[in-house]
């Protein structure tokens, strides 16, 4: 029985310093060393680089809500929009429980979809109130709802609108998208990127030249 004991007492110590202390640290010396930036943090002085954040409320003096940056994915734009008072949460939140809109998903809505439909229509009219001729992506929310990134068409569409509002000129925003872009992963898995917190924080080193 003693020896039962033993082997259980030596048993539970190794697993524990092994799985408790030498797997975990293991693990953080290969994501410092491998994936610096995801094991740090993905948070900034003005967001999060993996979150996507509504653009639109920010304001612009002498120019309307939201044309003085680039904006991504209208997971919480228009439509979709955070709404305290209803106890919408904001982003694209179909799943509903106890009568309150969930964190995030997908609406799954259909081509046919007279919702999906009238929500895509108000959110051109908001982008041609802005002067901007939308590409699809500025129109229709992401898988996740929280998606950061948007590709550099969709940027490159937004360009008179931001030069008007910052004074930026198109040449050296054209250039910041450009600066910004991120290839496919691996080489070739998905499209070229550009993460819109990044980019809005090129552009504010730009106006502070």
């Amino acid at each position: 029985m003693l020896i039962n004991l033993r082997r259980s007492i030596i048993s539970i110590v190794v697993f524990t310093a092994f799985f408790g202390f030498v797997y975990a640290l293991a693990g953080t010396g290969v994501a410092q060393v491998l994936f610096p930036h995801q094991a740090d943090g993905s948070i900034t002085a003005d967001g999060s680089t993996l979150i996507g954040q509504n653009w639109a409320a920010v304001k612009c003096p002498g120019h309307p809500v939201g044309s003085c940056v680039f904006h991504g994915r209208p997971d919480d734009t228009g439509p979709y929009a955070a709404n305290p008072k209803a106890n919408v949460s904001g982003g694209d939140n179909p799943l509903v429980a106890n009568g309150v809109n969930g964190e995030s998903a997908a609406t799954n809505l259909g081509p046919r979809s007279k919702v999906l439909l009238g929500d895509t229509k108000q959110l051109v009219a908001y982008w041609h109130s802005l002067g901007v001729e939308p590409t699809p992506d500025l129109v229709t929310t992401s898988g996740s709802g929280l998606d950061p990134d948007i590709t550099p068409a969709d940027a490159t569409v937004q360009i008179p609108m931001v030069s008007k509002a910052t004074g930026v000129a198109p040449s050296a925003l054209r250039q910041l998208i450009a600066k910004e872009t991120n290839g496919a992963e691996l080489g070739f898995l998905g499209s070229s990127y550009i993460d819109v917190l990044q980019l809005n924080e090129g552009l504010a080193s730009l106006e502070h030249r």
